[in-house]
């Protein structure tokens, strides 16, 4: 079976934040994977509490209070995914911070959590390319031969995806959670009551080689 055939429901996820408070997000970006393909990409602006940006992550993203003073608020964005994210499998590109920025914003609203299990596509790609002098987004996507906006939500979530979807395939991975398997990666889970990270297991196993007398 190849990565085409894996069925599963599989979401990159990445979220932009307004200041350094992780409950701040006001940009979601969400590439959707079927069958070893990424086939729709959604991004929604969040505005965050107080509307209140710092100068600091306007310089990263270039979102700024104007563009987010009639966003839907992160209830609103959860209202519309939240059928989606429940169940599902998650990816993200330092998938401690945007797990975290999840929580967060749920935590301040006063949401439940959804249940779900995730990846890093960080570690995901430190051990499978781990040659590359970096495993930044920018990186991986000139790797592959990929160009993209960087600090744009949807952006980044697609080359998540398509990146993660490249290593499946040089693999030989059936999906993206075979991959973490065969490369040591531990998944994540986040439930109602807990949030388990996702963490190196063991290093991949590697063939013996006899030494030549």
């Amino acid at each position: 079976m190849s990565i085409s055939d894996f069925s599963g429901r599989t979401i990159a996820i990445d979220f932009e934040t307004a200041t350094e408070a992780r409950a701040s997000a006001c940009s979601i970006g969400l590439a959707f994977i079927e069958k070893g393909r990424v086939v729709r990409v959604e991004e929604r602006l969040i505005r965050p509490p107080q509307n209140r940006y710092s100068p600091f992550n306007i310089a990263i993203h270039g979102i700024r209070p104007e563009h987010t003073a009639h966003a839907p608020d992160f209830v609103e964005v959860m209202a519309e995914f939240a059928g989606e994210f429940e169940g599902a499998r998650m990816i993200a590109h330092n998938a401690s911070f945007d797990l975290s920025v999840l929580r967060a914003c749920l935590d301040l609203c006063g949401l439940e959590y959804p249940e779900l299990s995730y990846l890093c596509s960080v570690k995901l790609a430190q051990r499978h390319w781990p040659d590359l002098g970096s495993h930044r987004l920018n990186v991986l996507a000139a790797h592959l031969g990929l160009t993209f906006a960087h600090h744009n939500a949807a952006e980044d979530a697609r080359i998540c995806a398509e990146a993660c979807l490249a290593m499946a395939t040089e693999a030989e991975a059936e999906d993206l959670f075979e991959l973490a398997l065969k490369l040591g990666l531990n998944p994540g889970r986040l439930s109602r009551r807990s949030y388990d990270p996702c963490s190196f297991a063991r290093k991949p196993k590697t063939r013996s080689v006899a030494l030549q007398a």
